[in-house]
């Protein structure tokens, strides 16, 4: 998934804003609210707003953190060798590649 599927083009997000079809509750401490009241204020949005776009934002950067790395030219070089030359299958290997993958859970 590319950045770009990640993060809609801000007409996008504006109608996207307008369709709020679903809730999430959720119940914090006093002080937690408090701040997060106290930065929502600080930026001019909503405490929903607020909560939206900064669950949204770290869901993105969770999710690019799983699929984007950066590798400078020896590491780049390193990682096409790897790639071009497979270790060739054992039983742990074998196993691994037996098991479900932890998303799958």
């Amino acid at each position: 998934m590319s950045v770009a599927a990640l993060e809609r083009p801000s007409t996008e997000r504006a109608r996207a804003r307008s369709r709020r079809d679903t809730n999430i509750n959720i119940r914090v401490e006093t002080e937690t609210r408090d701040l997060i009241d106290k930065a929502a204020a600080v930026l001019g949005k909503s405490r929903s707003d607020f909560m939206v776009e900064s669950a949204r934002q770290h869901a993105i950067d969770v999710l690019l953190d799983q699929r984007l790395f950066v590798l400078d030219s020896a590491q780049y070089d390193e990682f096409v060798q790897v790639l071009d030359n497979p270790p060739a299958p054992n039983a742990k290997l074998k196993a691994l590649m037996k098991r479900r993958p932890a998303w799958e859970k």
